[in-house]
């Protein structure tokens, strides 16, 4: 099988675009989306529109998802990230909204060799990113992987002989050979808002015959998707923040 693993799209339907059409002509059995398909962009009816015409797809709901449609509350949110909720949640379709509110909860188990969750197996709004939460994840998930995301940062935790390495991809396309005695937590980065100092969209392809994990960054129109925000009265903030990867 051939995976597409990606997460956290926060409507932006540039982003999006550009990653369907990079992979559209590669041999892909199966995506896998790990929540936070709307948030911080000028798109969301868009986003959801693209990827509800994906074939073969399981995915689960992010915190953006869950906030836009009442299930949680918005004390927990930054000013600015509040704000997108709230104008998320008046711009959506109904329909749009109906789907975002019959999205699974993570964890969801998508075979006997891969897991997906949002933030943490144990909470989907927690931010894993040292060893010590990669330790107390590896004990709540039974398959080989569990890939993740939430956090918009590419990160690779290999469970070895009861110790955690932890590896930060570098900014470029990365791979990794999936080893048959590791356990393995993978965050994919984000496709609408990376957060590693590198604007352009992350996301992982994996091959489970050659048990190959490919990081891909690949570049997308940024300036456009930064004017859509601004023309919508989204805080300028939003828009800034996607040339710099921060």
């Amino acid at each position: 099988m051939r995976y597409l693993v990606f997460s956290d799209v926060h409507s932006n339907l540039e982003a999006l675009k550009a990653m369907l059409d990079f992979v559209k002509n590669k041999r892909l059995d199966k995506f896998l989306f790990l929540g936070d398909i709307v948030g911080y962009g000028a798109n969301p009816n868009e986003v959801i529109e693209e990827i509800r015409k994906i074939p073969s797809i399981s995915l689960i709901r992010g915190n953006h998802d869950k906030a836009v449609v009442g299930l949680a509350n918005l004390d927990y949110f930054n000013p600015v990230a509040a704000v997108a909720v709230l104008w998320t949640s008046r711009n959506l379709k109904p329909e749009n909204l109906q789907f975002l509110r019959n999205l699974n909860q993570g964890p969801l188990r998508i075979n006997e060799e891969i897991t997906i969750c949002h933030g943490a197996p144990w909470d989907e709004d927690y931010y894993m990113f040292n060893k010590f939460d990669a330790l107390e994840a590896f004990s709540l998930f039974e398959t080989k992987i569990c890939f993740f995301g939430h956090t918009h940062f590419p990160a690779i935790h290999i469970l070895e002989n009861g110790d955690v390495k932890t590896l930060y991809p570098s900014k470029f396309s990365f791979r990794l050979k999936i080893e048959d005695d590791f356990r393995y937590l993978i965050n994919p980065g984000s496709i609408g808002q990376p957060r590693d100092g590198n604007p352009h969209s992350s996301f992982i392809i994996y091959d489970s015959k050659k048990k190959i994990i490919t990081i891909h960054r690949i570049p997308y129109d940024i300036s456009k998707a930064q004017s859509k925000i601004i023309e919508a009265g989204l805080p300028h903030m939003l828009a800034n923040r996607l040339s710099s990867g921060i």
